[in-house]
């Protein structure tokens, strides 16, 4: 599959004809190969690659609909354009079927041709970004989702959202992990004027250093082994929208340089390329990281640094919150039980606002997501939440909730935690392994380990008492 428009090739046995459409393509920036007939193009394309085919319908020999054929059988990407006359309108419909992106019909002016290599470009830009949406495994885009919080942080932060996205320039979005990064750069785009743009991600920690350059500026086809066709980057499938450069602080120091020329001058070449491209995107970057402290240390440039912070942006704590907790953890509890009518108690919320969060926003999700998963009921208390254990470096005013088997929180640590966790599953399940093991998110033999663990500390019992299973052929075997 072709990455963009930048050469063709004109097939037809009329010199006249073929001339015209040649120079109408010139005039549009697309270099252009010219072939008397089909035999003549299946050998040009077998010896080079082209983004666009335009084809006669009706030549000597091999004829349009054949080379149509040949292309699709010999899986040649080019996108086929067929040219035909009034009397031969049946045969390009029929070549639609069979792939051909477009037809132009006879005769046709230099403004139809334009049209057509138009409508190319922009099936091209959004076969690319189906592509890098299909391969950004284990992320999806959080359309729909919001920015819930109304606190004093969180207002600061929605009022310079607005700021920041009314201009283009670069942004720099720091916080902790969890804090909801991302989502701030999304309503930057959504919020701007390039909000019906793409809006392109590239995690800069998840991609190995050998594919960097290849992942932020494309490739050319033979660049490097494995490169078997031309690939657009993330700066070109950004085109007029928004580029979200996610963990920035990891990229490597050679790579910052080429990012500085890029934000700079608008410009760059792919790897394996000689053609200087332009590029019209608004570049936004995150990082959890102090990057003055990474400049001092030097592991970052100095010149990038200034150049992407520009307009700062802080994503808070959500410790630095707490008077959104409750509103975030019923928005949470909401979508995973789909609406039905489950609430947290009183009680249960203030143990979650008394929690200091490490995790922040994405630990606070991932909890009442487990506990949406183990608990039943309708009413969801503190003895729900026991596995938020004090966390070190936290403790300061976050207070892990009451056990339920003690009454008291007091010298309560976090492998108390993780067995009662662990227990409560057996007992949901009834003793059933694998299901605990699947709601607990672990493997099965994890849990074995556990249980034998639990069973030599003499805190689960062989015959299932410890489980509360009224039935003792449901304890929990032996391993």
């Amino acid at each position: 599959m072709t990455s963009s428009i930048e050469n063709a090739l004109v097939v037809d046995d009329d010199v006249l004809m073929r001339d015209f459409i040649v120079e109408t393509l010139r005039r549009s920036g697309i270099a252009v190969t010219q072939a008397g007939n089909g035999s003549e193009a299946l050998k040009l394309m077998a010896e080079q690659d082209f983004d666009l085919a335009f084809i006669d319908l009706k030549m000597p020999g091999m004829d349009g609909m054949q080379l149509l054929n040949r292309m699709k059988k010999d899986g040649i990407g080019t996108l086929p354009v067929m040219v035909t006359a009034f009397g031969t309108v049946e045969q390009a419909v029929d070549a639609m079927k069979m792939g051909a992106a477009d037809f132009l019909m006879k005769p046709f002016s230099p403004e139809q041709v334009e049209l057509v290599v138009k409508r190319a470009r922009e099936w091209v830009g959004l076969q690319n970004q189906a592509a890098y949406l299909q391969e950004e495994l284990g992320w999806s885009l959080p359309r729909g989702r919001q920015l819930l919080g109304e606190s004093a942080a969180m207002q600061a932060l929605k009022r310079a959202i607005e700021k920041v996205a009314a201009a283009s320039a670069t942004a720099l979005i720091s916080g902790e992990s969890g804090t909801g990064k991302e989502l701030v750069a999304l309503a930057v785009h959504f919020l701007s004027e390039r909000k019906d743009r793409p809006f392109v991600r590239l995690n800069c920690a998840a991609v190995p250093d050998a594919l960097m350059d290849s992942e932020l500026f494309g490739h050319e086809k033979g660049a490097f082994t494995g490169a078997l066709n031309r690939r657009a980057g993330r700066f070109e499938l950004a085109q007029s929208g928004s580029l979200l450069l996610d963990e920035i602080s990891e990229m490597k120091l050679e790579l910052q340089g080429k990012l500085l020329r890029v934000l700079q001058e608008q410009e760059f070449e792919r790897v394996g390329g000689s053609r200087t491209l332009r590029t019209d995107c608004r570049v936004m970057a995150t990082t959890n990281r102090d990057l003055a402290e990474c400049v001092r240390a030097g592991t970052f440039r100095q010149d990038l640094y200034y150049r992407l912070n520009v307009v700062p942006l802080r994503a808070p704590a959500l410790r630095e919150r707490r008077e959104d907790i409750p509103l975030l953890a019923k928005a949470f509890l909401a979508r995973f039980n789909k609406g039905g009518d489950v609430r947290f108690t009183d009680a249960a919320l203030d143990v979650l606002q008394r929690y200091d969060w490490p995790g922040n926003v994405r630990e606070l999700e991932n909890v009442v997501e487990r506990v949406s998963v183990m608990e039943s009921g309708s009413e969801l208390g503190p003895e729900a939440l026991t596995m938020l254990a004090p966390t070190p470096g936290h403790a300061g005013s976050g207070a892990a909730p009451a056990s339920p088997a003690s009454g008291s929180d007091e010298g309560l640590v976090l492998a108390d935690m993780e067995r009662q966790t662990i227990l409560r599953a057996l007992r949901v399940t009834r003793g059933s392994r694998q299901e605990a093991a699947d709601r607990l998110g672990i493997s099965v033999r994890t849990l074995r380990n556990k249980i034998n663990q639990y069973r030599k500390e003499g805190s689960l019992s062989q015959d299932g008492d410890a489980l509360g299973l009224p039935d003792k052929g449901l304890a929990v075997p032996a391993a």
